[in-house]
């Protein structure tokens, strides 16, 4: 009798149900924040509600080099109209040359990384390249570090910082290698040169829209160490080319100038193969975002090595330096990198406008 029934049971459609189907959580909605038609930006940081916002020279971008956006939404020369003023031979210790890069502390300071080469894979003009500390409160340039030619060397692109106490930790994408920075005393030495952590494989390309990045002269594009992050106590240093793979180190190793070069080699540890990114940001949860940059899309890598994609959007394209601002929004500025016509055989192949974008995700700075 039961097993009858239970033959009834199992020949009946009704009895059989559909799959269950779990809802995909929402993806974040994208804000336009910001816009230009004529300024490239690659990098944001955000400051008691002021927005600051930079870019290279060599992409055409048009504009201060460093700026805020005002309440009508143009950008404005930032600290002054002097240090956004440098022209080809004018002096350049106290102008911006070439800002890559800009890092907001937990001081209230933003550093802006000036990378001293005006062409794109060109060497640092004579006194160009430097470290800039701007004091928001004041509103003014508090010192400049210049990176010498024993640091900036021939063929070096100075890309991007992170501060812990008094040392900055930067990353050269253009002569492999990471240099470590006394923000008291100024000085700066070089570390890992040439090491196979920050020097760009050649079996690993960048490809956008289903094609490799070209350099100017034809050749897969190469970046070398270039994005880089802290851990939320700054005891480890996470770095890598631009295509990867990451590598870490303990900061009390990079801080040690008494080892060796072969004995700070031997304390780099493996730490992520993600693919190329076009810039990262990390959370107080250890949570570290980096921006796909093949798929359009940001993407989270948790602690324990699991990778989210938080949001993919054909918008998206070459997000460059997220930022994380005091009420836990993601700040996503698009600089298009692989459009401009340096990339593109002289013709700029860039969508305008050039948009930022806040998504908001509850996140600890």
């Amino acid at each position: 009798m039961k097993s009858s029934l239970l033959a009834a049971l199992l020949a009946s459609t009704s009895f059989l149900a559909a799959p269950t189907v779990f809802a995909q959580p929402a993806a974040p909605a994208l804000t336009v924040v910001a816009e230009s038609p004529e300024m490239i930006w690659n990098a944001v940081a955000v400051d008691r509600g002021r927005i600051f916002v930079a870019g290279p020279r060599w992409t055409g971008s048009k504009g201060p080099a460093l700026a805020f956006i005002d309440g009508r939404g143009r950008p404005q020369p930032y600290p002054d109209d002097k240090w956004n003023g440098w022209r080809p031979g004018a002096e350049t210790v106290n102008a911006f040359v070439n800002i890559n890069a800009i890092h907001l502390d937990r001081s209230g300071n933003l550093w802006v990384i000036d990378t001293g080469c005006p062409d794109f894979g060109g060497d640092p003009l004579p006194g160009a390249a430097k470290l800039v500390k701007i004091d928001l409160s004041t509103n003014r340039v508090v010192r400049a570090y210049p990176l010498g030619p024993g640091i900036a060397k021939h063929g070096s692109y100075v890309d991007d910082i992170r501060i812990k106490g008094d040392i900055g930790y930067l990353t050269d994408a253009g002569r492999p290698g990471l240099i470590v920075l006394n923000t008291v005393t100024g000085e700066a030495r070089r570390v890992l040169d040439d090491h196979s952590s920050t020097t760009a494989p050649t079996n690993r390309p960048i490809i956008l829209d289903g094609a490799v990045l070209k350099a100017p002269d034809g050749s897969p594009l190469r970046v070398h160490s270039d994005p880089l992050e802290l851990s939320p106590d700054g005891a480890w240093l996470y770095f890598g080319p631009l295509t990867g793979p990451w590598s870490r180190i303990e900061t009390r190793w990079l801080d040690d100038p008494s080892l060796s070069p072969a004995e700070l080699a031997a304390k780099v540890e493996a730490w992520a193969d993600i693919p190329p990114v076009g810039g990262t940001a990390m959370a107080a949860s250890g949570d570290f975002y980096f921006t796909d940059l093949a798929e359009d899309a940001l993407k989270r890598r948790a602690p324990d090595g699991t990778v989210t994609t938080i949001i993919r959007d054909p918008r998206l394209h070459w997000v460059d330096a997220p930022f994380i601002d005091e009420a836990g929004a993601m700040w996503l500025p698009v600089p298009q990198m692989d459009r401009v016509a340096l990339f593109n055989a002289g013709t700029p192949k860039t969508r305008w406008p050039i948009q930022l974008f806040r998504i908001d995700l509850g996140l600890k700075p």
